[in-house]
């Protein structure tokens, strides 16, 4: 990467009001942010819920996104895309009409009152870990090690690829 800037990866899941549109509208949100630009985005793939019971299924991506934005700046931007398409933190897992989530900002591990990175819970995930595997597969996530070794301690049957239509 040429230039000032740093890869952050970003978690995309929804599951409320048409969650591919609303995957899709923020991947295109995301390419938009000012300072960075959009340098890869995983295919869709669909995930079982986490959390309460009787929720429909998630639809999740990846983006990576090449950005000048310090991390907290990204997240406030990652959050205003989400008020934007209808977020509202009712219930701590429960159905969402999108969720934007800093998984991973540059080598960095960061530790503040607002955000911890990388992700605490993603090298669990695997509607996290398939997806970024797509578009970078030889990552390292600090402090938990190449993602191809996490991949095979997850349960992959959970996430599927999504078709088009």
């Amino acid at each position: 990467m040429n230039g000032s800037g740093e890869s952050a990866y970003i978690g995309l899941g929804s599951n409320l009001h048409d969650p591919r549109r609303q995957v899709e509208s923020a991947l295109q949100a995301l390419d938009r942010l000012p300072g960075g630009s959009l340098d890869a985005r995983s295919s869709l793939y669909g995930s079982s819920p986490l959390g309460p019971p009787g929720q429909p299924d998630y639809v999740n991506a990846v983006a990576r996104l090449h950005t000048t934005l310090a991390p907290l700046d990204l997240l406030d931007a990652l959050q205003s895309i989400e008020a934007a398409q209808g977020r509202r933190r009712d219930m701590h897992w429960g159905p969402r009409t999108l969720d934007l989530d800093l998984l991973l900002y540059g080598g960095r591990r960061i530790v503040e009152r607002r955000l911890v990175v990388p992700h605490p819970e993603m090298h669990r995930r695997a509607f996290v870990l398939v997806p970024l595997g797509e578009i970078a597969p030889d990552i390292d996530i600090p402090g938990h090690g190449p993602l191809r070794e996490l991949l095979e301690s997850v349960d992959r049957s959970t996430v599927r690829l999504l078709r088009d239509g």
